[in-house]
């Protein structure tokens, strides 16, 4: 969003801030934050429940938007988005299950320290998602004329995404 309204330099530094955010999530989870998940599934299990139940309500407010785009809350500065990416994948509880259940699957205690494991697996996600989002925000900076004259169509894409992941994580 950042960079269809304000253009690809904000659009990027929204990136700089969503990948401040991961890091912020690796950290927890090489601390033993997944860990203490996996050693109580109930808690776990509400995590998993609140995420899709979020992905529901962002699939259903995704649907009903409207098919024209404003700046509305977009942030417009390199620095004010930089603050926002950074506090949007802090709190979104989609990143923190991503993070917290899918990285340390890939960990065995046999092959060393778990939590350098994920320290070493979440840079490898850190990285490739930074230079997917990097890509992101300067093309739908470049783009954003496109862009906007396809805003419902995306909403409504970005609404079926959202509602197959969270039907993903009810099956589970």
């Amino acid at each position: 969003m950042c960079g269809i309204v304000a253009g690809p330099r904000v659009g990027m530094a929204a990136a700089c801030g969503i990948n401040l955010g991961i890091a912020i999530h690796i950290l927890l989870a090489a601390a033993g934050v997944s860990a203490l998940l996996l050693a109580h599934p109930a808690a776990y299990d509400a995590i998993r429940l609140l995420g899709a139940g979020y992905l529901l309500w962002l699939a259903i407010q995704a649907w009903r938007a409207a098919g024209t785009l404003d700046a509305g809350n977009a942030a417009m500065t390199v620095r004010s988005a930089i603050r926002r990416g950074f506090f949007t994948n802090l709190l979104n509880p989609k990143t923190t299950l991503f993070i917290f259940a899918f990285i340390p699957q890939f960990t065995d205690p046999a092959h060393g320290p778990v939590w350098l494991q994920i320290l070493i697996l979440g840079a490898i996600f850190q990285f490739n998602g930074f230079l997917f989002m990097l890509f992101v925000g300067a093309t739908s900076g470049a783009l954003s004329g496109t862009l906007r004259s396809r805003v419902r169509l995306l909403n409504r894409l970005t609404s079926l995404i959202f509602g197959a992941l969270a039907l993903r994580l009810l099956a589970n």
